[in-house]
């Protein structure tokens, strides 16, 4: 029996690995290697992709988030309705702007945010709600979109974990004011180092948010603005050009080892839940619940069968020691906190096989066998 890896980089090199050396010798060749002619037509590609007007890169999912901040307006004084159940920089980057992150409990199905539980989260202080599209799994926008129309808000989407989801036959990232996305190497669209990209509609955003990645710069040493160092260096921004191509086929692949292993782990309905089978989704992760305070020694035992997993995430946001001041009470947000102590991310990547997912749920029925 092979072991069996959360994600297999390596695996996806080998397949593309000749047009990605040929990409990045022909950016060192040039003697270009921040900004550019490819980072251009990267942005200009990944927006076409998107479907928006403007795309803007960066050096990191984070930045993106924070940039669109600060393009925003949003500060001291603001707050941000958002998930406590997403990566730390979601709600990092509204402490660091001086705004006041505000979570709301899940959907146990999706793990997104309940849009239902949003309107009671707003005050006379939100000016903006951040939707997680988490684990490659669109957030519900349309009436998402209502709620924020209806009171002024503008919407933020982090698409960190779904590059090329849809919801109503619009790709995530131009449906709400800003898109933000990550080029992680295991997101969907990965570089081989940090990258990052805003999306939007709007010319007069996409125009801030240039001058605040470059240290609040549109003319050299003329500075109007103070902002960051935020630039997605020409190898990435190449090696991406070769993978954007890719993209929906991976993606295909995803869904279908979705299916697969939700048909496969349909016999042990009584022990776990497995993920809601949404179309849209790209399935960043295959995330099961594991029942019965089991899930962190089924972990252990698929590991010492070769069957790595992960645990995304393990302390919600609103309980990490950082937000203690914010004042939320274990208990505050159930749905969240109970799905923290159960979930339990299978391997998944486009290149997984058959066999191998058989593989997984052979040992993970194997472990929970073991552990009665």
């Amino acid at each position: 029996m092979n072991n069996i890896p959360p994600i297999d980089l390596a695996r996806q090199y080998r397949n593309i690995g000749d047009q990605v050396s040929a990409a990045v010798t022909q950016v060192l060749a040039s003697g270009r290697y921040i900004g550019g002619p490819v980072v251009q037509e990267l942005e200009q590609q990944f927006a076409q992709y998107t479907g928006v007007s403007q795309a803007v890169s960066c050096n990191s999912g984070t930045d993106a988030l924070y940039l669109a901040l600060l393009a925003l307006g949003i500060g001291p004084g603001d707050e941000v309705i958002t998930s406590a159940f997403t990566f730390f920089s979601t709600a990092e980057v509204i402490s660091l702007v001086g705004a006041v992150p505000v979570f709301v409990d899940i959907d146990p199905g999706t793990f997104n945010m309940d849009v239902g539980l949003v309107e009671a989260a707003i005050t006379g202080k939100t000016k903006a709600i951040m939707p997680v599209h988490l684990f490659g799994c669109p957030v519900e926008m349309t009436g998402l979109l209502a709620i924020a129309d209806r009171y002024n808000l503008v919407v933020i989407e982090d698409c960190a974990q779904a590059t090329g989801a849809t919801w109503g036959n619009r790709r995530v990232g131009s449906l709400g004011t800003i898109g933000c996305f990550s080029f992680f190497p295991t997101k969907n669209l990965g570089a081989f180092g940090d990258g990052g990209m805003v999306t939007t509609n709007s010319p007069d955003l996409a125009a801030m948010i240039r001058k605040l990645k470059e240290h609040g710069s549109s003319q050299r040493y003329l500075h109007e603005l103070i902002g960051i160092n935020s630039r997605l260096d020409a190898i990435q921004a190449a090696i991406l050009q070769v993978k954007l191509p890719y993209l929906e086929g991976w993606n295909r692949s995803r869904a279908a080892a979705a299916r697969h292993y939700t048909e496969l782990l349909a016999p042990l309905g009584d022990l776990l839940i497995t993920p809601k089978l949404v179309a849209e989704s790209v399935w960043n992760q295959y995330t099961i619940r594991v029942l019965a305070g089991r899930r962190d020694r089924l972990r252990e035992k698929l590991q010492a069968q070769g069957i790595s997993t992960m645990v995304y995430y393990p302390l919600p946001l609103h309980l990490q020691p950082v937000y203690a001041d914010l004042g939320y009470a274990p208990g505050r947000l159930p749905v969240t906190e109970a799905l923290s102590q159960q979930v339990l991310s299978l391997p998944m990547f486009p290149e997984i096989t058959p066999e191998e997912q058989q593989q997984v749920v052979y040992s993970l029925k194997d472990c929970l066998v073991d552990l009665d």
